[in-house]
C-alpha cells in the first residue's frame, strides 16, 4: 500500500535521479590534455624531463604521437613508459595512429602490424586510438574514402576485442568537396558509429569554414575526443594559444555532453617561441574559463 509518506519518498528518490542525470553523461573535467606532438623536439631530446615539465605546468593527461614505425611509445616499450607517466601523475587514454596505405612496409599502422599495435596499447591503459592523418597519397577520391571506411571498421573490430574505441582525427582536407560532397561525410557514412568515432580538431574544422556545433547535433555521440588549439585574427589564420585566438570556445563546450566528449588535448603545431610558453597560456585559460 502506498503511502503519503512513501510516495514522496519515491518522488524524491527520481527526483534527485533526474537531477544527477545529466551529470552521469559528462566528461571527466578533472583531465587536462595535452597532445604530445606540440612539445615533440623536447620528447624526442629528453622524454622522461619533458614529460615531468609538461606535468609541473598541470597537465594530467597526454595523448601519444610517435607508435608507428617504431613501435615504441617515444623510445620505450610499454611498460617503460607506463611508469614515466605513473611517475609524474599523467595518464595517456589516447595515442596517434597511420593508416599506412602509403608505406605497406611500416609497422605499427592501422593496415601492418595493428594487432600488436593494438595489444601494445591495451597492456599500456590506451582507451583510444587514433588514425590522425592521411597523407596526399591515400586520399584520393570519394570511392578511396568509401574503402578507408572499411579498413577503419575492420581495425575498429580488434580495438573493441581489446576495450579500445578507435577514432579518426580530421584536418581540413576532408572538407575539400568532391562531386558535390565532402570526404568527412563518405568516412561518417562509411563506418561504423559504434566501432569508428571521431578526433575533432576544433581548428582545423573552423579552418575548413565548417561549424563543429552543427556537426556535433547532426552526429551526437561521435567525437568522444577534441583537440583544442585557437586561431589567429591575423589573414593567414594561423595557431595560437588557447584563448588567445577567434574560435568561441565556452560555446563549443556547452555542447560537450551531446558530442559525447571523454578527453580532450591541447595542441598548437606552431608555437612563436618556447612550447613550454604557449601550452602554459592556453592551460591556465582552460583552467580558468572552460571547466
Amino acid at each position: 500500500m502506498t503511502t503519503r509518506r512513501s510516495f514522496l519518498k519515491t518522488s524524491a528518490v527520481l527526483s534527485a535521479g533526474m537531477l544527477m542525470a545529466p551529470r552521469l553523461l559528462a566528461y571527466d573535467k578533472k583531465y587536462i590534455g595535452l597532445q604530445l606532438y606540440t612539445v615533440r623536439d623536447a620528447m624526442e631530446k629528453d622524454p622522461v624531463g619533458t614529460l615531468a615539465k609538461v606535468a609541473k605546468i598541470g597537465f594530467n593527461s597526454v595523448e601519444g604521437a610517435t607508435y608507428t614505425g617504431s613501435e615504441k611509445f617515444y623510445g620505450m616499450d610499454g611498460a617503460s613508459f607506463s611508469k614515466v607517466l605513473k611517475d609524474n601523475g599523467l595518464i595517456m587514454p589516447s595515442s596517434h595512429y597511420r593508416l599506412g596505405e602509403d608505406g605497406p612496409n611500416m609497422k605499427g599502422t592501422v593496415l601492418n602490424d595493428w594487432s600488436k599495435a593494438v595489444d601494445d596499447a591495451a597492456a599500456l591503459g590506451v582507451k583510444y586510438m587514433v588514425c590522425a592523418w592521411l597523407s596526399p597519397a591515400e586520399r584520393g577520391k570519394l570511392d578511396h574514402y568509401k574503402k578507408i571506411g572499411g579498413d577503419l571498421n575492420k581495425a575498429g573490430e580488434l580495438c573493441k576485442k581489446a576495450g579500445i574505441q578507435l577514432c579518426y582525427h580530421n584536418h581540413d582536407f576532408e572538407f575539400i568537396q568532391e562531386d558535390g560532397k565532402f570526404p568527412y561525410e563518405t568516412l561518417l557514412a562509411n563506418s561504423d558509429k559504434d566501432l569508428v568515432k571521431m578526433e575533432m580538431d576544433m581548428y582545423w574544422v573552423i579552418r575548413a569554414k565548417q561549424d563543429p556545433i552543427a556537426l556535433i547535433n547532426e552526429h551526437p555521440g561521435r567525437f568522444p575526443l577534441w583537440h583544442i588549439k585557437d586561431m589567429n585574427n591575423k589573414p593567414d589564420r594561423m595557431f595560437t594559444e588557447v584563448g588567445n585566438g577567434t574560435i568561441d570556445f565556452k560555446k563549443i563546450f556547452k555542447h560537450a555532453n551531446k558530442a559525447g566528449l571523454k578527453y580532450f588535448f591541447v595542441e598548437q603545431d606552431i608555437c612563436p617561441g618556447s612550447p613550454f610558453d604557449s601550452i602554459t597560456q592556453s592551460f591556465n585559460y582552460i583552467k580558468n574559463n572552460l571547466i
